[in-house]
């Protein structure tokens, strides 16, 4: 039986895919990467990539006349490496409804705030503004609508006094890191399936996400 195939979306410094990386690394998930996909040709993620013997592909979306056009050019090459799951770590570029619709439900994407809260961007900032006593992180299936698929998993940190949105940021990520590996490791052994309506553990519908606990496992009610 061959390994599970990811490819990894990601625009900036690619920590979430060098704790991915550990978490294959370690054991703890059982799967491998077969490549790293950017916008950004400078990124550190491609680096990351590089360095540790991986395809690093990037596809800036200059001279594009479309993101529809961008999109195709970026996928083909995902599509290339013949992935059983993407996952947008750090991605930062919307993907249009064509792609999204091309490889939906194996796509999934990690989002700094407890969806459906605070889709979007600058959420640690969003999160203070609102007075929210919680934060944390999701894990969802993308579909077309931004940040708006079945939320597979999340993990919840409190919000302190004092926090502003880099500390607030500095405390989730190891957290956010952790949430991954655990999603990504239960979708690669094949007890969660993603779906665009209803995602099920060990066959029984996901009736609400499962939660990261201190353990760094995935626990269900």
């Amino acid at each position: 039986m061959r390994d599970f195939r990811i490819a990894v979306l990601a625009s900036g410094r690619g920590s979430n895919l060098r704790a991915l990386l550990d978490a294959i690394a370690g054991g703890r998930v059982h799967a491998g990467v077969v490549g790293v996909f950017s916008d950004r040709p400078g990124c550190r993620a491609l680096d990351l990539a590089r360095a540790a013997g991986l395809p690093a592909v990037a596809v800036s979306p200059r001279g594009f006349a479309s993101r529809a056009a961008h999109d195709e050019a970026l996928f083909s090459e995902v599509a290339a490496v013949q992935p059983d799951l993407i996952v947008c770590a750090g991605y930062l570029r919307i993907i249009g409804e064509d792609a999204v619709r091309r490889f939906m439900p194996r796509m999934i994407n990690i989002h700094p705030s407890l969806l459906p809260h605070h889709p979007g961007l600058d959420t640690h900032a969003r999160v203070l503004a609102a007075g929210d006593r919680e934060h944390g992180a999701s894990v969802h299936v993308v579909i077309p609508a931004l940040d708006a698929g079945p939320v597979l998993a999340q993990v919840r940190i409190a919000v302190r006094p004092g926090d502003d949105p880099a500390s607030l940021a500095a405390r989730l990520l190891p957290r956010e890191h952790a949430l991954l590996s655990a999603c990504v490791g239960l979708i690669a052994e094949g007890r969660l399936q993603p779906d665009t309506e209803c995602p099920r553990l060990d066959g029984v519908p996901l009736r609400r996400p499962l939660r990261l606990g201190d353990d760094n496992h995935l626990h269900g009610d």
